[in-house]
């Protein structure tokens, strides 16, 4: 029971996010996009929306796969941490984190999002043996 409010609790939260690098935070997803990324901020602010909604719908909805969904969230969550840590680095203001203090407590919620996405689908249980 616990574990799938995680799992759907996640996936809400993935398709409001979503939902906000495509309107209204688009901007200011922008300030946690870092410079040496090859592509430009609002190219990568959409199509991080857009995985974030399916995501977001993965999680919620396809519950035969979520031990894969869950993985893949997990991984999500590793990929976008760079951008954490360089608006931690470079001092960008963004979500009310308009001190390193703050910035530098969120980089201690992204562990907690890769396990609390693993947990809930059960993903680990892809890596035993059988």
């Amino acid at each position: 029971m616990m574990k799938n409010l995680i799992r759907i609790a996640l996936g809400v939260f993935m398709l409001l996010a979503g939902i906000g690098h495509l309107t209204y935070a688009r901007e200011t997803f922008q300030a946690q996009v870092p410079d040496w990324i090859p592509l430009t901020k609002d190219f990568i602010v959409l199509a991080s929306g857009i995985v974030e909604i399916l995501l977001g719908v993965a999680m919620i909805f396809f519950t035969k796969q979520k031990e894969y969904v869950g993985l893949t969230l997990a991984l999500f969550y590793i990929l976008v941490f760079p951008g954490n840590i360089s608006q931690y680095l470079e001092h960008r203001d963004g979500f009310g984190l308009d001190t390193d203090t703050k910035r530098f407590v969120r980089l201690l919620f992204q562990p907690v999002l890769i396990f609390f996405a693993l947990y809930s689908t059960d993903a680990l249980k892809l890596f035993k043996k059988n």
